[in-house]
């Protein structure tokens, strides 16, 4: 019983620090292999003004989309209680502000987080048959948004902005590297948890 005790505890140090190392690496990803649309996530605003840690999403997409990686850019984010505008429209008037046509945003303000946002995405993405998307967030958030985004049914890549608030020190980058492999691992087993019930055809609990 003690040999399998120390088993469990060994496997999942194993998957915990796998998880981290994946996180990490696929965070140092900038892949600007063209696609048809770049996903720009969604972080705070404040009545219209996007925050520091939007306004660096922003100005990634807009290089990608400036030097045709991409046709369009799809800005996410619902609203806050209290908020007059959503995150998808705040970043949209941003990014016309700056040159890109209007009708090459696609403004996606659904969405109270990534997994919704980008869910959303993808069902505005099928009617407009666009296939591919780069994930435009802070570098931590790329492993967890790439899978979010192929479970949705994009085919995706990354390339995070190296800019912002949230990338600027290493206690940072070490929380948000943590915090991203508690998600991640969440997200995974949940999602896993739920396909049992589903092949069981077995009612979902919570």
């Amino acid at each position: 019983m003690l040999r399998l005790f120390f088993g469990a505890i060994v496997i999942g140090m194993l998957v915990v620090g796998g998880t981290a190392f994946r996180v990490w690496q696929v965070a140092r990803v900038d892949d600007w292999t063209k696609a048809d649309v770049a996903v720009v996530l969604g972080a705070a605003q404040y009545n219209g003004v996007p925050s520091d840690v939007l306004e660096a999403r922003l100005r990634h997409a807009l290089g990608l989309y400036s030097k045709g990686v991409v046709g369009y850019i799809a800005t996410t984010g619902g609203r806050q209680p209290g908020d007059n505008f959503t995150e998808g429209q705040v970043g949209k008037l941003w990014l016309v502000e700056h040159g890109v046509p209007e009708d090459h945003v696609l403004q996606v303000g659904e969405g109270a987080d990534t997994l919704g946002s980008l869910r959303a995405v993808a069902s505005v993405a099928r009617e407009r048959d666009l296939k591919t998307a780069v994930i435009v967030s802070d570098p931590w958030h790329s492993l967890r948004a790439r899978t979010m985004a192929e479970d949705a049914g994009l085919q995706a890549w990354t390339s995070p902005t190296r800019s912002g608030p949230n990338v600027q020190t290493r206690e940072t980058q070490l929380f948000y590297i943590r915090r991203e492999t508690g998600a991640l691992l969440y997200y995974r087993l949940m999602k896993a948890h739920a396909g049992v019930f589903e092949e069981l055809n077995l009612p979902k609990i919570g």
